[in-house]
């Protein structure tokens, strides 16, 4: 039974017989001091409000709230690697009383007195996407396995480029984030490769932006006309790094993979400008938090560790020995426009 069915029957039940056993079971069922369901406050703080990914992932939220009758206050930085932002953000949700926070930190160790802050108040806090350092800075984690999804992107383009020697360059997201740690080493892993081999051409970071991965990919390249990889941090990166390829003449020649699963980035798989992408599922981390912030609003109960969400490689040219997905189940599966 839902949270709001739980009230409205101890409350009818209240009115017809006026037993004070009622307002015991309502005690109960909701906890001492407990605010009703529609007082119940739910955070979300992401990492921006313009990429498709943390829109799809409001969105998400937003609907689960309104179905579980709790309000939902949305919050993001200004850009990716606004901390400052971030931090601004959850000061207000604790002072707005908020009684559970999702938050998807830019800086994974740059929120931590906040959140510390948060949970002291008794607010449960929940990662959504990207990990806190240390990971048990926060109550639960609720994300992709990020480290397996860019062994995914890394194995795929090793084994699809066969026997060619690899020239890589990777496209990097915003450093101190766990995610995009994770993806690069976990690109490395796949590809079979370590940090400093002597394959890896250079690196650019493109905070997760299609116009800083389109610079990054032609400054790489006119330092090394040779490159034939290219790892992404996500797919507006990857979109960017395919228009410098292109204007290099270089857009048939080289391994462009990626990770992210937005409808615009299967597209690109699709018409063949991204030979891979990994879907992870933004919709799936913000409703899963809106219910662990309601039943922690019910009883108390807070969950815990690390909740891998699910990824899926894309591809319409699958490679022996990697499990994939073809892009007609990207496109009813994918999140964004």
């Amino acid at each position: 039974m839902s949270l709001h069915r739980i009230r409205a029957s101890v409350y009818s039940t209240a009115m017809r017989t006026g037993f004070a056993a009622a307002g015991l079971a309502l005690g109960l069922a909701l906890g001492a001091g407990s605010a009703t369901a529609e007082e119940v406050i739910i955070g979300l703080v992401t990492k921006t409000e313009v990429n498709p990914f943390f829109v799809k992932m409001r969105q998400a939220a937003e609907a689960r709230a309104a179905e579980k009758g709790v309000k939902l206050i949305a919050r993001a930085g200004k850009f990716d690697g606004d901390n400052e932002g971030q931090v601004a953000a959850i000061e207000d949700l604790i002072s707005a009383g908020a009684k559970g926070i999702l938050v998807t930190p830019n800086n994974s160790s740059g929120m931590l007195d906040v959140i510390k802050k948060a949970r002291e108040a008794g607010v449960l806090v929940i990662a959504l996407d990207t990990a806190t350092d240390p990971a048990d800075a926060v109550d639960a984690t609720f994300a992709t396995d990020n480290f397996e999804a860019g062994v995914q992107q890394g194995a795929y383009a090793r084994k699809a480029m066969g026997d060619k020697q690899a020239v890589v360059a990777m496209l990097d997201g915003t450093p101190g984030g766990t995610v995009d740690t994770f993806r690069h080493d976990g690109y490395l892993k796949g590809f079979g490769i370590a940090e400093g081999d002597p394959s890896i051409a250079g690196a650019a970071i493109t905070n997760g932006a299609q116009d800083k991965g389109q610079v990054g990919m032609e400054n790489l390249l006119s330092k090394n006309g040779d490159i034939n990889a290219v790892y992404t941090i996500n797919e507006p990166a990857a979109a960017g790094a395919y228009a410098a390829l292109k204007s290099f003449g270089k857009e048939a020649d080289v391994m462009l993979t990626s990770i992210d699963g937005g409808c615009a980035g299967v597209r690109d798989v699709k018409d063949g400008k991204i030979a891979a992408t990994v879907m992870q599922f933004p919709y799936k981390m913000a409703s899963m938090g809106v219910d662990a912030v309601v039943e922690y609003a019910a009883s108390g109960k807070k969950p815990s560790g690390f909740v891998n969400t699910g990824s899926f490689l894309i591809t319409d040219k699958p490679v022996e020995g990697l499990e994939s997905k073809d892009t007609a189940w990207g496109l009813e599966n994918c999140w964004g426009d």
